[in-house]
């Protein structure tokens, strides 16, 4: 059974952003899709139901993108690299 995970994160800056959480996301078992708006720092995550949300969550965070109203500065310097990586890998 397909399940959607839809998380407000923080620090979402531009398509290198982007692209990191959907590769990181891509690479897991069981996710089908990963849709981002930027504009709305909304992450959805299609995925099965043996993904939990909490997962989720923690895979985001560590990548600098913590759920909305949790940043910190330690968060805003893990997004920067990964925003880096993701454009490079572009």
């Amino acid at each position: 059974m397909q399940t959607e995970s839809a998380i407000y994160v923080e620090n979402i800056k531009c398509g290198g952003c982007m692209n990191s959480i959907k590769t990181k996301f891509m690479e897991k078992e069981g996710v089908e899709a990963v849709d981002i708006n930027l504009d709305e720092g909304l992450v959805k995550v299609l995925h099965d139901s043996v993904l939990e949300r909490t997962s989720i969550e923690n895979t985001l965070t560590k990548m600098g993108y913590p759920p909305s109203g949790e940043n910190t500065l330690g968060a805003q310097a893990k997004s920067y690299v990964s925003c880096m990586v993701g454009r490079m890998s572009n």
